[in-house]
């Protein structure tokens, strides 16, 4: 109503009349939230109640139109005075009562009605003299400020509106506001449906307006750092939606889910038309106030603009990280884990349905299916009502039944993706070397079929089957980094063993039970370096790993120096050279010699460390003989027993059968097994030439004095030997330096442990490492003496056996093979039983599961990650998926569809890809484009053109269809069909140097693991 003069439509009524509608109004009036009360000059009042109660039309006291002169600081802004009393200065009158007094008087001329709302403050309702003043402005130009003024119980929206109309901005803009409070902190103003109470605001702050960019991106994250003018827009201009988007360190997963998600339509098509603003729900507890939605917009906005060659999704990472600490940091998680969570947090943060009612569950009790299902139906969307319900929600049928009442149990429950299994093989194949206890025959490598829940035994046996060789003559070995990983016993389960490990079986010696008892001895080889430790503060020389370990079965009583040199020697025949006889190497030493004592005594079973070494090294003649390098040919005739003959027969059966020898380095080790003397006829094939640092032991500067004698004194000192073994401790002779000439040995032997680190502080007594623990020695060799003698092409050959030569069959299986395995039945897991309501109990019911009714748009999760109590693997399995007329009708258990009901045949749409194992891997994604019906290849920030062939791999992780009715026709013709184009647009996308951006690059052969 306009009157800004006094009303001649209608004489008043007469004074009497007046009074009593007025007082009756005042006092019958209450003050409720957001009604409007308007604010009266109390002098103008107080004259208007003297002339109804005791005037007359005609008299003096007449008040004449509504005048609040007297409350305004001036007549130009009619800006209202400071600190204004009620019922001094003004009075207050509800709506009813101020429009009949304007009707009867009218107002002086340009004054404006003053307007104010009830607002509910915490503790009362109380009519707001006082609105807030607000200081309005836009990013782009800040100095440019205009004052409004808003009740506390308008809405955010209110003001966004006052600002669009105030500063001309154009019509269907996105815009976001920003609160600036005098501190100048700033923070957005996410719900506009919130009142300016609830969102703090109060008088001298400042809203600051920002309108989303051409490009999707906003002027700035925060407007305390905006710029006055938009920056130059990068001249790009590519298809939308065909954008990159950015690693920021392990978040390829995130991206491969955000690209199928990107090229799903009916979602994007939502997002880009802004339809989410007025659905975010910023009070539903289990969503994340908005923010989710928001930063997802954002991506999806910048991905579409058409402006990118890519992406850097940051603040969508920051968001999801926060409410979801899971995702938080920069480690590799699953895409199919971020892409359950991203759609619960949109479904939540645009949920419709503002408060959620209770509704009981009931169960199905012999009603019919489709009643049932309906009710089910109704009974969600009375809860979860949002585009992600619209589009990707389906309901399936789920049966339970008691196996002891035999209860069956009828629900329908929604699902938003299917989790079908892949068909999952009983048995696994494992590649091993298998080394013979021919010292001279290379290593084999073998393909073998095993139990996929079998023991270590299990392997041995398939083994056995290819080499004769009985089971309990085998010892299974993980070698890594040069040195044992770990030693497997017969009854540990191979699910422990992964397909990348490196795997060495070793042939045993038969063991008669009348030798005594032998001991698994592991051995490393490592070289000294040329500079002493003197770090360490001892006189050491600093030690590196290289080539492979070994296993050999000693006697406890063959544990002396010179018995387990020529050992070694043996062992490592294949590839180490024993010197000739016109070699020299002789130096001359002062040598102190005493008694022999023996590295492992049958009381300590030990090896002498450094103490015991130099003791050992110092000794008489028979221990010089120990030391002794020349003239391996002797000394193999002299120290080793018969078992010699018998390798030599088993020689020849193992090269049957080998069809290829190779010459490579490999990254296994082998350890070699034994369980008697004969050991020492094994040879290790596998010595590679590569080295790691380790920390080494006193290896001794002392180990090389020793080993220096004429070849005569060599040779009766080996004679001697034969004859008697060392003097006892208690029969030492007198010591006694001599300047003697001896031959040096190719290396020495030093007590270690298992990392191939000596043990310092041990070894008193001659004793190193107890029987009872698995012991490790290390033969250091000098880099002279190693260059010189040791063959480490030789080390490094091994042969192929023919079961390699058989092409490994891909496993391929249909996705329909997958979906009727989601729908057989199945027994629950003892970890989660069903209550049984008639058994009154927990029973393992079966189950089984049946699709009811399909979504616009159905996700399928290819469950290739297989989590059991004995084995964690993932299946590499090729799932043969169609690209189009994925026909779902045999599969729905409702067969009577009506006319209404959409079809259920199915297009491909994305598809996002795991590359790798377990611990590791890649994740990329297949997407076809709505609006040129192109396909592209994402792998984080590069895109490129992809072919129909190429998408069905056995990296397929996570595939989205969209039903055939839904689906749109392109609106632009195909990139690759049009006469204009080429490979080289879709490079140029992401990376304005790709060489390898052709038409269906396979850059995931050549990919970077996170």
């Amino acid at each position: 109503m306009t009157a800004n003069s006094r009303c001649s439509a209608a004489e008043p009524p007469g004074l009497e009349t007046q009074r009593r509608e007025i007082e009756s109004l005042l006092r019958e009036c209450e003050l409720r939230a957001g009604d409007s009360w308007y604010v009266m000059e109390r002098r103008w009042f107080e004259q208007w109640k003297e002339f109804v109660e005791n005037g007359d039309q005609n008299s003096s006291s007449f008040p004449g139109q509504i005048d609040n002169s007297e409350l305004f600081e001036d007549l130009d802004s009619y800006h209202l005075k400071e600190r204004l009393v009620e019922n001094e200065d003004f009075v207050l009158v509800p709506a009813e009562a101020w429009h009949k007094l304007l009707a009867w008087y009218g107002i002086v001329d340009g004054q404006p009605p003053l307007e104010r709302k009830v607002v509910d403050l915490p503790s009362t309702l109380k009519v707001e003299v006082y609105p807030v003043e607000i200081f309005l402005c836009l990013h782009s130009n800040m100095e440019n400020v205009i004052t409004a003024q808003f009740s506390r119980a308008d809405t955010i929206q209110s003001i966004q509106r006052a600002m669009c109309q105030g500063f001309s901005v154009p019509p269907g803009s996105e815009c976001r506001l920003w609160m600036k409070s005098s501190d100048s902190s700033c923070e957005r103003l996410r719900n506009v449906h919130m009142s300016v109470l609830d969102a703090c605001l109060s008088s001298g702050m400042t809203v600051i307006m920002e309108t989303r960019n051409a490009d999707g991106t906003w002027p700035s994250s925060r407007p305390q750092i905006m710029r006055n003018s938009v920056e130059d827009q990068d001249s790009y201009r590519g298809q939308p939606g065909v954008c990159g988007l950015t690693n920021l360190g392990n978040t390829c997963f995130m991206n491969s889910a955000l690209q199928c998600l990107s090229n799903t339509p009916p979602l994007t098509e939502y997002f880009l038309r802004s339809s989410y603003l007025e659905e975010l729900n910023f009070t539903n507890p289990l969503g994340m106030k908005g923010e989710i939605a928001e930063a997802y917009a954002d991506v999806i906005k910048q991905m579409w603009s058409g402006r990118h060659y890519s992406v850097v999704p940051r603040v969508f990472k920051t968001k999801v990280g926060h409410f979801a600490s899971q995702f938080l940091g920069y480690q590799q998680h699953d895409s199919q884990e971020l892409l359950s969570f991203l759609l619960d947090g949109l479904h939540e943060d645009l949920n419709r349905v503002k408060n959620k009612e209770y509704i009981e569950l009931r169960d199905a009790e012999g009603r019919p299916d489709q009643e049932v299902a309906e009710e089910a139906w109704r009974n969600h969307r009375r809860r979860n009502d949002s585009v992600i319900v619209d589009t990707f929600h389906g309901l399936f049928k789920s049966t339970l039944v008691c196996p002891e009442c035999h209860k069956v149990s009828v629900t329908f429950d929604p699902f938003c993706y299917l989790s079908v299994p892949l068909p999952v093989s009983k048995e696994r194949v494992m590649e091993v070397f298998f080394v013979s206890l021919d010292p001279y025959a290379k290593p084999v490598q073998h393909r073998v079929v095993v139990p996929k829940a079998g023991k270590v035994s299990d392997l041995c046996s398939a083994l056995s089957e290819m080499t004769n060789v009985p089971p309990s003559q085998m010892v299974v070995a993980d070698v890594f980094n040069h040195r044992f990983y770990k030693i497997y016993n017969a009854d540990e389960s191979l699910s422990c063993i992964l397909d990348r490990d490196d795997i060495f079986v070793y042939e045993l010696s038969v063991q008669k039970e009348e030798q005594e008892e032998h001991v698994l001895l592991a051995l490393y080889l490592r070289e000294r370096s040329h500079y002493r430790d003197y770090g360490s503060g001892s006189s050491s020389y600093g030690t590196s790993l290289f080539g492979h370990p070994l296993l050999l079965s000693v006697p406890r009583s063959s544990c002396s120096h010179e018995e387990l040199y020529n050992l070694f020697l043996q062992r490592l025949a294949r590839y180490v050279r024993p010197p000739d006889p016109s070699e020299e190497l002789e130096e001359e030493e002062e040598e102190e010699d005493e008694d022999e004592e023996e590295l492992y005594k049958t009381q300590t079973n030990g090896i002498s460390d450094d103490e015991d070494h130099e003791d050992a090294e110092k000794a008489g003649p028979s221990q010089t003989q120990s030391c002794c390098g020349d003239g391996l040919a002797n000394s193999l005739s002299d120290t080793s027993t018969e078992p010699h003959a018998d390798l030599n027969h088993t020689q020849p059966s193992q090269d049957h059968g080998d069809t290829e020898t190779t010459s490579r380095s490999l990254d296994q080790t082998e350890p070699l097994g034994g369980a008697n003397a004969n050991c020492t006829d094994n040879v290790n094939p596998l010595d590679s030439s590569r080295v790691t640092d380790t920390s080494s032991g006193p290896a001794a500067e002392q180990t090389q004095q020793p080993c220096e004698t004429t070849e005569e004194e060599n040779e009766e000192d080996k004679q001697e030997e034969a004859c008697s073994p060392s003097p006892p401790a208690n029969e030492q002779p007198a010591k006694r330096r001599a300047c003697r000439k001896r031959r040096k040995t190719l290396f020495t032997i030093q007590a270690v442990n298992s990392n191939g680190t000596t043990e310092r502080g041990v070894g008193e007594g001659g004793s190193a490492v107890s029987f009872s623990s698995q012991p490790y020695v290390a033969i250091d060799w000098d880099p002279e003496m190693k260059k010189r003698f040791y063959n480490e092409n030789e080390a490094e050959k091994y042969m192929k056996h023919s079961s390699m030569e058989v092409p490994q069959q891909q496993t391929t299986v249909q996705l329909q093979e997958c979906i009727e395995l989601f729908t057989t039945v199945e027994t629950l897991e003892e970890e989660n039983p069903w209550y049984c309501p008639v058994c009154k109990k927990h029973q393992l019911a079966t189950k089984k599961l049946d699709l009811w009714s399909l979504p616009e748009v159905l996700i399928i999760h290819l469950k290739r990650f297989s989590y059991t109590k004995f084995t964690r693997e993932k299946l590499d399995s090729i799932v043969e998926f169609p690209l189009r007329d994925l026909d779902f009708s045999g599969c729905l258990l409702r067969k009577n569809r009506s006319r209404e009901e959409p079809p259920s045949r199915y297009d491909l749409i994305a598809v996002s890809n795991h590359y790798g194992g377990l611990r590791d891997g890649h994740y990329t994604s297949y997407a076809r484009n709505k609006d040129n019906g192109q396909w592209y290849y994402f792998d984080d920030s590069k895109v490129t053109y992809a072919s129909e062939d190429q998408i069905v791999t056995n990296a397929a992780y996570v595939l989205f269809y969209h039903r055939q009715d839904k689906l749109r026709k392109p609106t632009l013709p195909s990139p690759i069909t049009s006469p204009a184009s080429s490979t080289e647009p879709a490079s140029d996308i992401t990376s304005c140097n790709d060489d390898d951006a052709e038409l269906g690059a396979t850059s995931y052969l050549t990919m970077e693991t996170d």
